[in-house]
């Protein structure tokens, strides 16, 4: 298996709006690298920027658009910022 794409942590804890921390990094740097154009900062701050971001991948990876980046969002997430094939 490749190297993580992105380093900031290994865990996957249940983020949303409001959220702060290395698994917000994360999380905007998976986004990064799943949507065409993003351009997140990857800061460590859940904010309307990252909740916008997190919604428009759940629409186009078809999964439960919610703005929550739980289980089902990071399995998601993590697979796409990994694969070059794949990107919103």
């Amino acid at each position: 298996m490749p190297p993580d794409i992105c380093t900031h942590t290994k865990t996957r804890p249940a983020i949303k709006i409001g959220s702060s921390g290395v698994a917000v990094k994360q999380a905007q740097c998976y986004l990064n690298s799943s949507l065409t154009g993003e351009g997140l900062a990857v800061d460590g701050v859940f904010g309307p920027l990252t909740d916008a971001a997190v919604r428009r991948f759940q629409g186009c990876a078809d999964i439960t658009v919610d703005g929550l980046c739980g289980a089902q969002t990071w399995s998601h997430l993590t697979f796409w910022a990994n694969s070059p094939d794949f990107a919103c």
